[in-house]
């Protein structure tokens, strides 16, 4: 389930082919000013996909069963 998205993209209307990395969304709770997302067994630590859409990104995120932020990059970025 998506609680954030993070658009890292230095070119927002390209949109065939991004790089997608999520994150549990616990891992957020040291920004200044965040909601806070208690940590959970089934929090994955990351993961990431290339050469999506943000479309594709947002179904692949949306199917993992903890909380997650998705940060979007241009394709060819995205080490966050």
């Amino acid at each position: 389930m998506i609680y954030n998205i993070i658009d890292r993209r230095n070119r927002p209307y390209r949109w065939l082919e991004i790089n997608a990395l999520i994150e549990a969304t616990s891992h957020d709770n040291s920004y200044k000013d965040s909601d806070q997302q208690p940590p959970s067994v089934d929090d994955l630590t990351y993961d990431r996909r290339n050469g999506i859409s943000p479309n594709e990104a947002i179904e692949w995120a949306t199917e993992k069963l903890s909380t997650v932020t998705l940060y979007i990059y241009d394709k060819g970025a995205g080490t966050n």
